[in-house]
């Protein structure tokens, strides 16, 4: 039985042996000057907000397709990567990610609006968004007699109805801006506690 008791503590002081030059490897690795600043983890590096333009209150240089614009980011304070040190305020050559942003083609939020409440009856409104059809419709039928027009107030200041390009209103940075938040398989539904079938 002591024999046993031997070999089972050598065999545990092997495999302890081996995990500590295992950890020692792995850790010698991760901190080598080979690391890339693109293949830093969130966390590791902090972006800037994206340049807002005066006039539309967007993003400059928002692509359309996808609607994100690349900033430029900087590496956390003591992280290494292509081989230079940072403190936290030197921006990495090279190092961008790309953000959210909002895609503006100049159509005015108040402008649409306006038109809707006080021309809509003449399909002002969706001359303007981009709709001709639907313009020439509510001005033949005055507003399809002012239904359609009290419709468009509606879905204009609510944000439903957009210019016709898929753009987003010309809004105030902080402004009304509406989320639409889709569901799909990761949307988590929480339960109420008072509610039973």
């Amino acid at each position: 039985m002591e024999i046993w008791q031997r070999r089972k503590t050598l065999g545990d002081c092997v495999i302890l042996i081996f995990l500590l030059i295992l950890c020692l490897t792995v850790n010698g690795s991760l901190s080598s000057d080979d690391v890339s600043c693109d293949d830093l983890q969130e966390g590791q590096y902090k972006c800037d907000d994206p340049e807002i333009d005066p006039v539309t209150q967007a993003a400059v240089g928002c692509v359309k397709k996808d609607r994100t614009v690349s900033v430029p980011c900087r590496p956390a304070p003591g992280v290494k990567c292509d081989g230079i040190e940072y403190n936290g305020t030197t921006v990495a050559k090279g190092l961008r990610r790309t953000v959210p942003c909002r895609y503006t083609n100049g159509y005015s939020y108040t402008t649409s609006l306006l038109l809707s409440i006080f021309l809509g009856m003449f399909g002002l409104d969706r001359m303007y968004l981009g709709y001709p059809a639907l313009g020439l419709l509510k001005f033949c039928t005055m507003g399809l007699l002012f239904v359609g027009q009290f419709l468009d107030v509606i879905l204009i200041a609510t944000q439903v109805v957009g210019p016709a390009d898929g753009s987003d209103y010309v809004l105030d940075y902080y402004g009304p801006i509406l989320k639409k938040n889709p569901l799909n398989n990761e949307t988590y539904y929480m339960p109420q506690e008072d509610y039973h079938l």
